[in-house]
């Protein structure tokens, strides 16, 4: 979907401006990491890489909570709304490690990609694992360094400054959760929605609006419609990344296709696929995703092999559809509560427009 945005705040016009504020930011670090000592420039490569690419849809979430909170358009607050990327960013990194995914945007992974620095360490493999660690933990870092430089008064960032612990410790607890039912013999769909909102939901969609109109001084009522517009949003682009994950193009993902069958992930989409089974389809899954998990190889014919033929039975048994289906009830909760809110024009546009293009994607 095309969203005309008023005041020249077109989509791409406004991820040209947190692109440049964060490879600004990333760059500046990279400088002054190297000048520690030069050794350290994949380190600080690394960092830059991290924040190259990216849909921004974090970023513009907080911007246009500060937006419906009935604030102007402010370079002050772009600079916050971009420190919720330097959050993805991190976040990607350490899950990438966690999941010992090989690509991202096309590109190897930050712990792939290190492994070149460490070439003539007496074990190269965990120790660019290390660096990608450090270079994640860096990004997090460099976002509330990034939020409190940005030029907003002392007042408004104090409105918002208690989301960022929640936002911290609600995104490690997805991921310790996922990493906790990771391979479970009875995939259990409760739980996977549990794994969703938490890892993803709140961090991409709900908690960005909220920081963005808590900077603008929003009150109770905004507050809590940016919860009911933002959390179903939220579950809805993770059940899109779980389904894009196995079905969609890797040419347009960027990632590897094979990555949650062979990880034996917990996600939704594997969740309902085990609710539908019968019996033997149960049986034909816990031996392929047992095949799946011994094969660590990201670029094996026979990863490749059995992530297709768990395609096949999650085709079978509808699953995917079902998946489709909690995305649409999801995206639909979130526009009502949207219409509720009764918002200024440009924010209730930009909002809409964001909750179709955070759904409904092919990357």
């Amino acid at each position: 979907m095309t969203v005309t945005v008023p005041e020249g705040r077109e989509p791409g016009a406004f991820r040209a401006r947190v692109d440049q504020v964060l490879h600004r930011f990333a760059a500046e670090e990279a400088d002054q990491l190297t000048a520690i000592d030069s050794s350290l420039g994949p380190v600080a490569a690394a960092v830059e890489t991290a924040v190259a690419d990216g849909k921004r849809l974090r970023a513009a979430f907080c911007y246009w909570g500060w937006r419906a909170a009935g604030q102007p358009d402010s370079d002050a607050l772009v600079r916050a709304a971009a420190s919720m990327e330097l959050v993805h960013a991190a976040a990607v990194v350490h899950d990438d490690l966690i999941d010992d995914s090989p690509l991202r945007h096309g590109r190897p992974t930050a712990h792939l990609a290190l492994r070149e620095a460490v070439r003539d360490h007496p074990e190269p493999t965990p120790a660019a694992r290390s660096l990608a660690m450090l270079a994640g933990d860096l990004l997090m870092s460099m976002a509330g360094q990034l939020f409190v430089t940005s030029g907003l008064p002392a007042a408004y960032l104090g409105r918002a400054r208690p989301l960022w612990a929640s936002l911290a410790r609600e995104l490690i607890a997805g991921e310790c959760l996922e990493i906790l039912h990771t391979g479970s013999a009875a995939p259990d769909t409760a739980i996977s929605l549990k794994v969703v909102r938490y890892k993803t939901a709140k961090y991409t969609v709900e908690q960005p609006l909220l920081i963005g109109a808590l900077l603008g001084g929003a009150g109770e009522r905004l507050r809590a419609g940016c919860s009911a517009y933002g959390l179903p949003l939220g579950e809805a682009f993770q059940l899109r990344d779980d389904l894009l994950g196995l079905f969609g193009d890797p040419a347009l993902t960027g990632k590897d296709g094979s990555d949650d069958v062979r990880g034996h992930r917990p996600t939704t989409l594997l969740a309902e696929t085990w609710r539908l089974a019968g019996e033997e389809d149960r049986a034909c899954l816990r031996t392929l995703l047992a095949a799946g998990a011994e094969t660590r190889t990201a670029d094996s014919a026979d990863t490749a092999d059995t992530a297709d033929a768990v395609r096949d039975v999650m085709r079978r048994l509808k699953a995917p559809d079902r998946v489709e289906a909690m995305i649409t009830v999801r995206v639909e909760e979130a526009l009502r509560a949207l219409d509720e809110l009764d918002l200024p024009g440009p924010a209730a546009t930009a909002l809409t427009g964001l909750a179709h293009s955070a759904a409904v994607r092919r990357s």
